[in-house]
C-alpha cells in the first residue's frame, strides 16, 4: 500500500486541475463543475450518492449525438464545492435552479439516478414549467428504510473511522453489496474512476452527513404532486437493486400512473451503466 492515497487528503483544486474532464461555475455562492457535450435541446444529468458526474461516462456520447448534455456535480462530491452544508432535497434542488439560470438554461429534461432522481423529482414539482421530460434511475424518495450498513456508519465515530482506512476494501464491498449486480463489472477501473473523488479532502463528512440527515425516503407526500403535472416521465430500474428496490419503483409507477417502467433484469442500482446500450437506446428514444 505503500502508493495509496488516503481518503480525504486531496485538496479540491489540486484534484480537481489533475482529473476534472469538465468546467466549474458559480452557482448560488458555490463552486459547482460539470461536463458539457454536445448541441441541441439541453439534457441535465444528475448523479447519486456515492457518486459523481463521472457516473454517466457510459452515456454522455450516445446522448450527445442527439442534445447538449450537461452532467453536474452536486455540491460535495465531484469537483464542486466542499464547504459544510446543510444538505437536502432542497438544498440540491435549489443548485439544479441556479445552474441553470447560470447558464441561461431556460428548460431542460431531468435524467437523475437515486438520490439524483429524487432531486430530480423534488426540483419538477417546483418548478413544472422548467422541465421538459424526467427520467428517473432507480430514484430514492419513496419511504423505504436505509440499507443495515448505511445504518451502521451513522454510529458515532464509526463511519468516519471505516471510511478513512487505508484501504479500498470497504468502498468496494459497498459498490458489490448495493450498486453492482454482476460482479465482473466491478472492475479496477470502474472502481478506480468512481471513488477517485473521494481523495478529495470533505468528501466523507460531506457523505456521513447526508447519511445522518436521513432525507433519502422523505419526498412521499410530494411525489403524488408529481403525477398531476403534464411532464413525461420514464421510470428505468435494476431489477435485483438492493439499495433502492424494484418494489419501490413499482410503487413509484402506481403513484405516476402516466409514468413508463422499464426494468432491467440481470441489472443493480446503476443500470446505465450495466446495460449502458439498452439505456442509451431507452433514453435517446424518450427524450426525443
Amino acid at each position: 500500500m505503500g502508493n495509496f492515497i488516503p481518503w480525504d487528503s486531496q485538496p479540491l483544486e489540486l484534484w480537481t486541475e489533475k482529473y476534472a474532464e469538465g468546467k466549474q461555475i458559480n452557482v448560488n455562492g458555490h463552486l459547482t463543475h460539470f461536463i458539457e457535450k454536445g448541441t441541441g435541446p439541453p439534457v441535465l444529468l444528475i448523479h447519486g450518492f456515492f457518486l459523481d458526474s463521472q457516473m454517466w461516462a457510459p452515456n454522455i456520447d450516445a446522448l450527445a449525438e442527439h442534445f447538449r448534455v450537461l452532467a453536474m456535480d452536486l455540491w460535495g462530491f465531484g469537483y464542486s464545492t466542499r464547504e459544510p452544508m446543510d444538505y437536502s432535497y432542497q438544498l440540491f434542488a435549489d443548485q439544479v435552479w441556479g445552474f441553470m439560470d447560470a447558464l441561461g438554461i431556460e428548460r431542460a429534461s431531468i435524467v437523475g439516478q437515486s438520490m439524483g432522481g429524487g432531486t430530480a423529482m423534488l426540483f419538477c414539482i417546483q418548478h413544472p414549467n422548467r422541465v421538459d421530460k424526467l427520467v428517473l434511475v432507480d430514484a430514492s424518495g419513496m419511504p423505504d428504510n436505509l440499507p443495515l450498513t448505511a445504518k451502521f456508519l451513522n454510529f458515532a465515530g464509526v463511519g468516519k473511522f471505516l471510511m478513512g482506512l487505508k484501504t479500498n476494501a470497504i468502498r468496494k464491498k459497498n459498490l458489490a453489496d448495493f450498486w453492482i449486480h454482476r460482479r465482473e463489472n466491478l472492475t479496477d477501473e470502474y472502481f478506480e474512476q468512481t471513488t477517485r473523488f473521494h481523495k478529495v479532502e470533505g468528501t466523507g463528512q460531506a457523505m456521513l452527513s447526508i447519511l445522518r440527515k436521513k432525507f433519502f425516503y422523505t419526498l412521499g407526500e410530494e411525489i403524488p404532486k408529481l403525477a398531476v403535472l403534464d411532464v413525461p416521465v420514464l421510470l428505468v430500474w435494476g431489477a435485483e437493486d438492493k439499495s433502492v428496490p424494484l418494489e419501490r419503483g413499482r410503487e413509484l409507477h402506481t403513484l405516476l400512473p402516466a409514468s413508463r417502467l422499464e426494468v432491467f433484469e440481470g441489472a443493480g442500482h446503476v443500470p446505465n451503466y450495466e446495460e449502458a446500450d439498452r439505456f442509451n437506446k431507452l433514453a435517446v428514444e424518450f427524450l426525443k
